[in-house]
C-alpha cells in the first residue's frame, strides 16, 4: 500500500468479492479507496458446488478413469440418494440461497446458518439452527461464508467431531474456512465420508500455475491428494462466461463511480474487516 501510494495510486479494483489478502486500514490511512465485485454470478459458484457435491457422491472422478482403461466394474462407487437428505449450509448470501434453491429442487431438507438469517434463505425454504445443529444433523455440509478471523478454521477437528460420521463436506469459497489438518485426520478415521473443494487454504502456490511438471512441494495438498474420497478443482467454481462478463462490468462501475463521486461503487471498508 505504501508503494502504490508513492505513485500517486488512489484506487486499487479488486476483480473478486474477497478482500482478506488486502490491508484494508492501511489502505484507508494513506487515502486509497479499495472497490471490489460482491456479486457476479452466484448462480456460477452454486452450480459447481452441485456438480462436485454430486461428482463426488457418484464417484464420477474415478468411474471416468476407470472407464478410459476399459475397467468397467462398480466396486466402490456406490453413492446414496441425495433426495430425502439433509443438507447443512453455512453462509446464506446470494451463493449460498442458490444453492438451497437447488438442493431444495433435488428434494432435501436444508438446514442453515449464518450469523445474520435471511428472509429470503427462509423463502427458498431452508431452516435456520445453530451451527452444531448443522453439523450433527446434516448428511451434506456446504460452506458460502466470507473469511474473517471469526470465520477462519471454523471447520476444526471440534466441528469435524460434531458431523455425522461418514458425512461429506463442500467448500467452494474460502480455503481458511478449514482446517486441513483436521480434515484430513478426519478422513483418515472414516469421521468424514468425503471432502470436495474448490479452495485450499494454501492456494496462492498452486491454484491458476500448470505444476504438471514439477514435484509438489506442499504436503498438506499432496496428502489430500491420496484420498479416493476426495474431488478438487483449482478455483473454477467462479469461471463461466455470465461471472466474467459480470466481473469486469463491475470493476468498471467501480472506476467509473470514483471519478465521478469519489469512491467506488462496492468499497471496501475497515469495519468490514473487523
Amino acid at each position: 500500500m505504501a508503494a502504490l501510494a508513492d505513485q500517486n495510486v488512489r484506487l486499487v479494483l479488486m476483480r473478486c468479492a474477497g478482500f482478506n489478502n488486502v490491508d484494508v486500514a492501511e489502505a484507508e490511512r494513506l487515502g486509497i479507496a479499495i472497490g471490489r465485485v460482491p456479486a457476479y454470478s452466484p448462480y456460477a459458484v452454486a452450480e459447481h458446488t452441485i456438480a462436485l457435491m454430486l461428482g463426488l457422491n457418484r464417484q464420477l472422478h474415478r468411474a471416468h478413469n476407470r472407464v478410459r482403461e476399459g475397467n468397467f466394474t462398480l466396486n466402490g462407487l456406490m453413492g446414496f440418494d441425495l433426495h430425502g437428505k439433509t443438507v447443512g449450509v453455512i453462509g446464506t448470501g446470494r451463493i449460498g440461497i442458490c444453492v438451497i434453491r437447488i438442493f431444495k429442487g433435488l428434494g432435501c431438507k436444508i438446514l442453515a446458518y449464518d450469523p445474520y438469517p435471511s428472509d429470503e434463505a427462509i423463502a427458498a425454504g431452508a431452516q435456520y439452527a445453530p451451527l452444531a445443529e448443522v453439523l450433527s444433523q446434516s448428511r451434506v455440509v456446504s460452506l458460502h461464508c466470507p473469511l474473517t478471523p471469526q470465520s477462519k478454521h471454523m471447520i476444526d477437528a471440534r466441528a469435524l467431531a460434531k458431523m455425522q460420521r461418514g458425512a461429506m463436506l463442500v467448500n467452494t469459497s474460502r480455503g481458511a474456512l478449514i482446517d486441513t489438518r483436521a480434515v484430513i485426520d478426519a478422513l483418515k478415521s472414516g469421521q468424514l465420508g468425503g471432502l470436495a473443494l474448490d479452495v485450499y487454504e494454501e492456494e496462492g502456490d498452486l491454484f491458476f500455475e500448470n505444476l504438471s511438471g514439477q514435484v509438489l512441494q506442499d504436503d498438506v495438498f499432496a496428502r489430500l491428494l491420496t484420498f479416493p474420497n476426495v474431488l478438487i478443482t483449482g478455483h473454477q467454481a467462479f469461471f463461466t462466461t455470465e461471472a466474467l462478463e459480470a466481473i469486469a462490468q463491475t470493476t468498471l462501475d467501480n472506476a467509473d463511480a470514483m471519478a465521478a463521486d469519489g469512491a467506488p461503487q462496492h468499497r471496501v471498508t475497515a469495519d468490514m474487516v473487523a
